[in-house]
């Protein structure tokens, strides 16, 4: 069976050795020292000054909308994941959404002034499958309306625009090490945050709002990451930049040989230094995209609809119409993409796909 994606398992002798030192230390979770080893070895890999490692990646969403969100309107994009909507919701914030541009499929950044309104507090948006939003755009309707910005950068481990880590951007910024990203924690998280006031309050909200047993800042949750999800985050982070080879060989094939003139690819944001977190590739139509996803799944492969539907039009959000992420989402398909995914997988994933359109 080939699945969308594959969890990377790293030598199974390594992270034992990882296991060892929390059993010599005794200590599970409250940032022990393989926590506070895992951030700055982050740091250092991601050439950024700043991290808050959290237990997965939906909760540094909520902090940082509880923090900065005020109750208000925040536009945000229907072409994400549903945790990026469901942050919001759960804040008791107002989404508004803003239709995306339909070659990168971040939040069309033309569009954001428009849904501004007396209510609004900030802008939440996602660099899409790691493909960087238009930040410099986004940035200056930010300041000159007094808005916040918050990046949902969940895919974007690795990326950077013009030789920055995505994660220097924004107000705050999110990003997700789940089992199914190239950098994984098993489930993890973490937020990143340059202002050092904000950082305090990002810092003790995830932490039931203290910083040592009686010191008590404001209200809290428990964000904490633990020693064992650490653990695996140290086991897998010498292996990244093979599984980001890996995977480049993959995205390069099928660049080289899907039949891109009935298909369309996910266009990369100039200064962008790509992951290759996923291979979105876009049908003419959705019954296409059907009839291809059944002959991969009638030969045991799983490509994914992702992300389908198009966020504005479930029931709780109560969106108005977005015409370009409701096309894109009944048409965009996910290809299987994976260090240990073959040649010879990928040339039967290829054929099956040409043969078929």
């Amino acid at each position: 069976m080939i699945n969308v994606t594959k969890t990377f398992f790293p030598p199974i002798e390594e992270y034992t050795e990882q296991l060892k030192r929390i059993w010599e230390n005794q200590w599970l979770t409250n940032r022990g020292q393989l926590v506070l080893e895992l951030e700055d070895k982050l740091k250092t890999h991601l050439n950024i000054s700043n991290i808050i490692l959290m237990n997965n990646g939906t909760i540094p969403l909520q902090i940082a909308l509880k923090l900065l969100g005020n109750g208000g309107e925040i536009i945000t994009t229907p072409f994400s994941y549903v945790a990026t909507t469901a942050a919001i919701v759960w804040e008791n914030c107002t989404p508004v959404f803003v239709d995306i541009h339909p070659e990168y499929l971040t939040i069309d950044e033309t569009k954001i002034e428009a849904a501004i309104t007396s209510k609004t507090t900030a802008i939440l948006a996602t660099h899409v499958f790691g493909n960087p939003c238009h930040i410099e755009a986004i940035e200056a309707i930010a300041q000159k309306h007094h808005l916040k910005v918050i990046y949902d950068a969940a895919h974007s481990f690795g990326v950077t625009y013009k030789d920055k880590s995505v994660f220097d951007y924004g107000d705050v910024s999110t990003c997700s090490f789940h089992a199914t990203k190239l950098f994984h924690t098993g489930e993890g998280g973490a937020a990143f945050c340059k202002d050092k006031s904000l950082e305090h309050q990002i810092f003790y909200s995830h932490t039931f709002g203290h910083l040592g047993p009686i010191d008590y800042y404001g209200v809290g949750i428990n964000g904490k990451i633990s020693e064992l999800q650490a653990a695996m985050g140290l086991t897998v982070l010498p292996y990244v930049a093979a599984i980001v080879k890996a995977r480049k060989e993959v995205v390069d094939f099928y660049n080289t040989h899907l039949d891109f003139s009935k298909l369309q690819p996910l266009k990369i944001r100039e200064n962008t230094q790509w992951n290759y977190s996923y291979y979105p590739v876009i049908f003419e139509t959705e019954e296409q995209l059907l009839a291809v996803q059944k002959a991969l799944n009638d030969n045991d492969i799983y490509p994914r609809r992702y992300f389908y539907p198009s966020l504005n039009t479930i029931e709780y959000t109560q969106g108005n119409s977005m015409p370009i992420s409701e096309s894109v989402a009944e048409r965009v398909l996910c290809l299987p993409l994976y260090k240990e995914l073959s040649r010879t997988e990928t040339e039967r994933i290829v054929s099956l796909i040409n043969i078929n359109l």
